[in-house]
């Protein structure tokens, strides 16, 4: 009977001293982003504007063109795309898998 009021009286004093908050505690620091994250300069800036009847969206990146696509009010859309990075803009008439993806050169030797 001892053993267990020995016990309850420790537990209550160990309860109670780990229950109080230490003083002088700091507020940490603000976390770093991870490394790796993407650049937010990369994402795509989209103006859209109307011209006559039509809707025009332009796409850039950094401020260079590369995509417009043009909503005429009857028929499909079609697209305007600088393939080779020259500023001449090639039509398609959709994305279709003959679409060509933006291709870098990462290693060559």
């Amino acid at each position: 009977m001892r053993i267990r009021i020995l016990l309850l009286a420790g537990t209550l004093v160990m309860g109670t001293a780990l229950a109080q908050e230490p003083q002088g505690l700091q507020p940490l620091p603000e976390i770093p982003p991870p490394p790796g994250m993407p650049d937010t300069t990369l994402e795509p800036q989209v103006t859209i504007t109307t011209r006559g009847a039509d809707t025009v969206e332009e796409y850039r990146i950094r401020g260079r063109l590369y995509a417009v696509k043009v909503t005429p009010p009857h028929g499909k859309p079609y697209y305007l795309v600088d393939i080779r990075g020259d500023g001449q803009m090639v039509r398609h008439d959709d994305l279709s898998p003959n679409f060509m993806v933006p291709m870098w050169l990462i290693f060559s030797f």
